[in-house]
C-alpha cells in the first residue's frame, strides 16, 4: 500500500506540471520568479537530504517537484513577474542565512528544515502574487500539488518527523496558495462590483 501512495503521489506532481506549463505558454501564467528561483535550489536539498535519510518511495514528490521546479524557474526568466522587489530581497536573504545555519551544522535534518524555511519564503512571495493577481496562477496546478504532498505523507510508512516533515510542509503549504487564488479572485470579484 505504502508503494501505491507513493505511485498516486508521483502522478499528482507531474500532472501538476502540465497545466501550470500549458497556461505559462499561453501568457496567463505568471510565475513569481524568487519563488521559483528559491523551489528550484531547495528541491534538489530537499530530495538529497530525504534519500540520506532513508526515505524511499516518498522520494518521487521531491524528485519530480525539484526537476519541474527548474524548468519553470529558467521559462520564469522570460515569462515570469517580479525578482527585485523588497519582499523579493527578503526572502532571497533569509534564504541565504538558512543555507548558512545548514552549512555550519552539517546535519542532512537541518539542511531539510532549512530547505523549507526556504521554500516557504518563496510560498509566502507566490501567496502574496497570487492573492493580488489570482488570474496568473492556475489553481489545478497546485491542488495536484497539494494531493501529492498528501499521498506523499502516507507513503512515508511510519512516524518519523523527518521523513514526514516535507510531504506535511508541502501540502499545507499548496493549500495556503491555493486559499490565496481563492480569495483573491473573491477580492477581486468585490472590487469589480
Amino acid at each position: 500500500m505504502i508503494i501505491l501512495f507513493g505511485y498516486v503521489s508521483a502522478v499528482c506532481i507531474i500532472s501538476s506540471f502540465v497545466p501550470y506549463f500549458v497556461t505559462l505558454f499561453k501568457g496567463a501564467t505568471k510565475p513569481e520568479r524568487t519563488s521559483w528561483f528559491l523551489w528550484a535550489l531547495l528541491g534538489g536539498i530537499s530530495f538529497f537530504s530525504q534519500l540520506s535519510k532513508g526515505a524511499t518511495h516518498s522520494l518521487w514528490l521531491p524528485g519530480i517537484q525539484a526537476l519541474g521546479d527548474f524548468l519553470v524557474f529558467i521559462l520564469a526568466i522570460k515569462y515570469g513577474i517580479g525578482g527585485w522587489k523588497k519582499r523579493d530581497k527578503v526572502s532571497l536573504v533569509i534564504a541565504m542565512l538558512s543555507l548558512v545555519v545548514w552549512y555550519v551544522t552539517g546535519q542532512s535534518a537541518v539542511a531539510l528544515f532549512a530547505a523549507i524555511i526556504i521554500d516557504a519564503n518563496g510560498v509566502v512571495l507566490t501567496m502574496i502574487k497570487s492573492y493580488e493577481l489570482p488570474s496568473t496562477e492556475p489553481i489545478s496546478s497546485w491542488t495536484l500539488t497539494g494531493l501529492s504532498g498528501f499521498f506523499a505523507i502516507f507513503a512515508v510508512g511510519q512516524i518519523d518527523w523527518i521523513l514526514l516533515a516535507f510531504p506535511v510542509y508541502t501540502f499545507v503549504a499548496n493549500v495556503g496558495i491555493v486559499l490565496s487564488i481563492i480569495f483573491g479572485k473573491r477580492n477581486s470579484n468585490l472590487r469589480s462590483i
